[in-house]
């Protein structure tokens, strides 16, 4: 049985294990979690209890949760495609530290716009969080431009599942309304539409914004909730 990724819309960081699966070229499947409705599946919850996303379902019908954990899962299963690094080496340790930035003080960066998002239109909460979320992100976005300066990846001379998850939470800035990455971060901007003119990031968004997505991996469709309660381990 091949994995399934459960991928949370709208714009969830499980964006970047969608385009990490699709650059590892093995068989999957998808399923789509709705973050934003009211009512919680009782299936989803024997998956991840804390109703979050991303969790892959492994082939022996156990959950692996957080990003850091699944994208690692992921690059791991064939280190030929240089999605990682073999471990005890320089380059491993520093996507763990790139992962394991992005994870934490970066995403974390963007949760009071996102909190901002889900408040009724006038509450006087909304800009007062959507300041603060522009000042923790800025000093994250000139961070990864300098750190990208010289650089065509985020660590190593190849791609890697730090970069897949690099565009699923950099997109946030401007998702949000905050930033004109363009005019603001050049550099970084430049980085960014080199990875958004990529086959699996293009399947990515696709997927999540529910049209015809063509895969350039082993994407084997969508699988519902209920057939996924089938698989699950006692």
């Amino acid at each position: 049985m091949e994995p399934v990724l459960f991928y949370g819309v709208p714009h969830g960081c499980s964006f970047g294990s969608i385009v990490a699966l699709e650059w590892l070229g093995q068989p999957y499947r998808l399923a789509r979690i709705d973050m934003l409705a009211k009512s919680k599946s009782d299936i989803y919850g024997r998956v991840n209890s804390m109703h979050q996303t991303p969790t892959m379902l492994l082939e022996n019908g156990k959950s692996l949760s957080e990003s850091f954990a699944i994208l690692q899962n992921i690059a791991g299963r064939d280190l030929e495609r240089k999605l990682g690094f073999a471990q005890g080496t320089e380059n491993h340790d520093r996507l763990n530290q790139m992962l394991a930035y992005l994870h934490t003080s970066f995403h974390s960066a963007f949760a009071p716009a996102w909190t901002a998002y889900k408040l009724k239109e006038g509450d006087p909460a909304i800009q007062m969080l959507r300041d603060l979320a522009r000042e923790k992100a800025a000093s994250g976005y000139a961070y990864l431009q300098s750190h990208l300066q010289g650089r065509d990846w985020l660590v190593g001379d190849h791609r890697t599942i730090a970069d897949a998850y690099m565009i699923g939470i950099a997109r946030w800035g401007e998702d949000l309304g905050l930033f004109d990455l363009k005019s603001e971060y050049p550099g970084l901007h430049n980085y960014l539409q080199k990875l958004e003119a990529d086959k699996g990031v293009i399947f990515a968004h696709a997927i999540e914004d529910g049209s015809d997505a063509a895969t350039s991996g082993m994407f084997l469709g969508h699988v519902t909730l209920d057939e996924v309660g089938q698989r699950l381990a006692a």
